[in-house]
């Protein structure tokens, strides 16, 4: 019996879906054949609704988008009302309770189909939440990268403020030596000669203005001395006459002293630009060619400022030895000081620095400026 059932039961899920798929009137004589058959199992109209009902919910309509499925269910019913055909000539009495019986089955499944409905946007709420959960997880794992690298950064801020202490002590230092070893010891010489040049006119005049010239010697090297210090410190040209005699007074004394040539070649409305940015390009060449002095052996420098689209460029280029720039910039020590001092100078002014070194080109730093007009700024320190 239950073997007939399940035949029963596999065949009408069949005929139904080739009703379903051909059209209203499609199959029809296969319903009243599985009437028959549900007639010859003993089974009366109650049964073949609810093997009808389970049928099309469960195995039929969830294979169809929610927009077609109130249309199946009224066209199954016209399905169903011709199986029941054969039970319902054998049972006239059952006729009234068949109608009700097919608008329960429409209900039901109408109402099944709402159920599935919910569930289908249930699962699509808790796939948004679960979306929103990894979202939330991915931003908190963000943020904490962020605090990571703000606690880096913060750490490379404080290695740089004491590092920057440091190199400050130390030329404070190279300073006060320098006063006390040559310019002391130069103004104890001059006084010296005052004194003996006090007694020479006392006793006798012969010679004295050969003493008077080495003693005006004596000062005239002191003052430069002086000059020197002041100059390093912050040249005066660059207040007074501007960024163009500035570069080209420290290019003369830098290659005086280094024996390093330099060719310099300057845009002349470069001195449009106000005193901070002026400053900011002054410094920036000044520290490249210091580094070159105390680190490539170049033979040569070029130095080259000219007006691009978007700023000022300039590029200082040497034909010295190279150096890996990732682990200078990386280390802790000293030797990146002066790396790092050009680019926050730069990025001060919205500026944008960049070195490049490679074994048989030489190291070139570059820096960009952004175009400004402002001569109004106040003039930062050094």
């Amino acid at each position: 019996m239950k073997r007939k059932l399940f035949n029963l039961s596999r065949h009408y899920q069949a005929a139904l879906r080739k009703h379903l798929k051909q059209g209203r009137q499609a199959n029809l004589e296969a319903a009243r054949g599985l009437g028959s058959q549900a007639l010859s199992a003993g089974m009366q109209t109650l049964e073949l609704a609810r093997l009808h009902e389970q049928t099309l919910v469960t195995d039929v309509l969830p294979g169809y988008p929610a927009g077609r499925r109130d249309a199946l269910i009224k066209q199954a019913g016209v399905f169903f009302a011709v199986a029941i055909t054969p039970i319902e000539e054998t049972h006239r009495t059952t006729r009234e309770a068949t109608a009700y019986l097919k608008k329960f089955i429409e209900t039901l499944s109408r109402r099944t189909v709402e159920l599935a409905a919910s569930n289908l946007e249930l699962n699509l709420e808790i796939t948004q939440r679960k979306a929103a959960e990894d979202a939330l997880k991915k931003s908190e794992h963000h943020y904490s990268q962020l605090l990571e690298k703000s606690d880096r950064l913060q750490e490379q801020l404080r290695q740089l403020s004491r590092q920057i202490l440091s190199a400050q002590e130390d030329e404070r230092k190279k300073i006060s030596r320098e006063l006390h070893d040559v310019i002391a010891q130069t103004l104890t010489g001059i006084n010296v000669r005052l004194a003996a040049l006090k007694k020479e006119a006392a006793i006798n005049t012969k010679g004295l203005d050969r003493n008077i010239a080495r003693t005006q010697r004596l000062v005239e090297k002191s003052v430069n001395l002086v000059h020197d210090f002041a100059r390093e410190l912050r040249p005066a040209v660059l207040d007074d006459l501007g960024l163009i005699p500035a570069l080209h007074s420290f290019v003369k004394l830098f290659s005086k002293r280094t024996r390093i040539r330099v060719h310099l070649k300057v845009f002349a409305k470069v001195e449009e630009l106000d005193i901070v940015r002026r400053t900011v390009l002054f410094r920036v060449a000044q520290e490249a060619l210091t580094n070159v002095s105390r680190h490539a052996h170049a033979t040569r420098v070029e130095v080259s400022i000219q007006k691009l689209a978007d700023g000022i460029y300039m590029k200082i280029k040497d034909d010295g030895k190279s150096f890996e720039v990732d682990r200078i910039m990386r280390s802790r020590g000293r030797k990146h000081l002066g790396l790092l001092g050009m680019r926050e100078r730069l990025e001060m002014v919205g500026g944008l620095f960049d070195v490049e070194s490679a074994p048989g080109k030489g190291t070139t730093v570059t820096a960009l400026l952004p175009h400004g007009h402002d001569r109004g700024k106040k003039q930062p320190s050094g």
